[in-house]
């Protein structure tokens, strides 16, 4: 047999040709399963940045491709600052066409600070947290040059969903215990000292249709729509839309633990939210200027309303809440610093309020404009609730506010199978309005509510200005009520 023979230079055009695909290979497999350690830690800022390409991730069924943060440099040991991995997770799934941003269970992580941001090419992008998440343990724990009126905020995201079985904590203890905060002082009252957060609040309405001086504000944390102390709050969704949030677990948030404003379409289901009931400003779920919302099938307890609505708001539709300790179920402030402020179609239905300071409240501030109405709450169990219905329109947190001839015009309130029982100590039914506008069109049918304690004196149904009707007879009766008649101020033309 002939033998076979290969020129030398040929050899070595061959080999070259086998490194070559060898070389080919390694680096298409290292695009494949992560960045370099140079890649993973060059971006210092902590607002995300355009996407831009990174690597391939493991394929989730037929349609959606996982991005674990622990690919992408994250530790989990709850010291290291995983937040540069989060975000180089968040760009790389933000521009893909369906993704899952996987935070894992049995991981702890510790994020500063932080704007995840869009819009995103996702279609349906899924931020999921089976493991825990945590920021840095109180505001001597951040650095100096980070804000901390704020902690996890999404801006301008559409179609996200964040769900999972795992926990976020606030760590709030080390905030709530800032010299501001009023449950330091005698009495609960405020006493002097630094809170690291100011008192911000804005008194025209801006349109923020694009990347505005004061959209750049609001997130930077140096404006607050909410016309409140700025502590740092946990999640915050700021204008977005078509958003779920479902399953998670969430405790112990410096202030409000969720937060949605300037958003459309919020849909917020099965989830547990707890922080002692003396912790000050811990808001469950706080929305602003958001409409078409649905709150469902979640447990609140805190020591701040388990669920407020705030000045812009309508369609918001709020089921099968177990709330309490806490300060109830609220509409306001509204009206601070003489502004407008419009609510309507709300619903509060199927839920359970115990051991709160207050039961289903509406609030504002003498001197305000616009208009509450179109507002329905019905099958509501109150357990030894102080204030289980309540309207105040003379909401001041010094005692020392002035009387104003304006006010928030409040309209077509309806309470219907509102029973349980009440802590005596105030009367079980207030409604307390403006002397220059009074509420109006206030129906009650199927009130029944008893003392929590027996043989206390209790004091009877209070109405200052309110005209209503009872439509079936209440337990305490509600005799305070005026009739409306044609001399009656038609507020239903002041909330058009």
């Amino acid at each position: 047999m002939a033998k076979l023979t290969m020129p030398f230079h040929q050899v070595l055009l061959l080999l070259f040709f086998i490194f070559s695909c060898l070389f080919f290979v390694t680096i298409q497999s290292r695009h494949h399963y992560g960045h370099s350690e140079q890649e993973q830690f060059h971006i210092v800022s902590h607002v995300s940045l355009p996407p831009s390409l990174a690597p391939e991730a493991a394929v989730a069924g037929p349609s959606y491709s996982v991005f674990n943060v622990l690919d992408f440099g994250a530790v989990g040991d709850g010291v290291t600052d995983d937040t540069q991995a989060f975000k180089l997770a968040w760009d790389t799934a933000c521009q893909i066409k369906s993704a899952v941003l996987l935070v894992p269970d049995g991981y702890s992580f510790m994020l500063q600070s932080t704007i995840f941001s869009g819009p995103c090419k996702t279609v349906g992008l899924v931020f999921r947290i089976d493991g825990t998440i945590m920021p840095p343990d109180g505001p001597d724990s951040w650095p100096r040059n980070i804000s901390k009126r704020q902690w996890l905020v999404f801006y301008r995201i559409n179609g996200m969903s964040m769900q999972g079985a795992g926990l976020v904590d606030g760590k709030g203890e080390n905030w709530w215990n800032l010299p501001c905060k009023p449950h330091k002082g005698v009495n609960g009252t405020t006493m002097p000292g630094p809170c690291d957060s100011p008192v911000v609040s804005t008194t025209e309405t801006y349109t923020l249709s694009g990347p505005s001086f004061f959209e750049k504000q609001i997130l930077s944390g140096f404006l607050n729509i909410y016309h409140w102390v700025f502590l740092m709050q946990a999640i915050r969704f700021f204008m977005s839309s078509n958003l779920t949030i479902k399953g998670l677990k969430i405790k112990n948030s410096p202030q409000f633990h969720f937060r949605f404003d300037a958003c459309h379409g919020v849909r917020v289901e099965s989830l547990t939210i707890k922080a002692p009931a003396q912790s000050p400003n811990t808001d469950g779920i706080h929305i602003e200027n958001t409409n078409n919302v649905q709150i469902y099938n979640s447990i609140i307890s805190n020591g701040d309303d388990c669920i407020s609505i705030g000045a812009g708001c309508y369609d918001v539709d709020i089921n099968n809440i177990t709330c309490g300790p806490s300060h109830g179920i609220s509409i306001g402030s509204l009206g601070i610093n003489k502004s407008r402020a419009c609510v309507s179609n709300i619903s509060v239905s199927d839920s359970v309020i115990q051991h709160s300071n207050n039961g289903i409240r509406i609030k504002t501030w003498q001197g305000g404009s616009g208009c509450v109405s179109k507002v329905e709450f019905s099958n509501i169990h109150m357990e030894a609730v102080r204030n289980p219905i309540i309207i105040d329109q003379y909401y001041c947190l010094t005692k020392n506010c002035s009387n104003q001839t304006s006010a928030v015009v409040i309209n077509d309130i309806s309470y219907s199978n509102i029973k349980g029982s009440f802590d005596v100590r105030s009367p079980p039914m207030s409604f307390a309005c403006s002397d220059s506008i009074p509420c109006t069109n206030l129906k009650l049918t199927q009130v029944e509510l008893l003392p929590a304690a027996k043989g206390r004196t209790v004091a009877n149904p209070f109405c200052w200005n309110a005209y209503g009707t009872v439509l079936k007879q209440t337990i305490p009766p509600v005799y305070c009520l005026m009739e409306e008649t044609n001399a009656t101020i038609d507020n239903t033309l002041l909330c058009g």
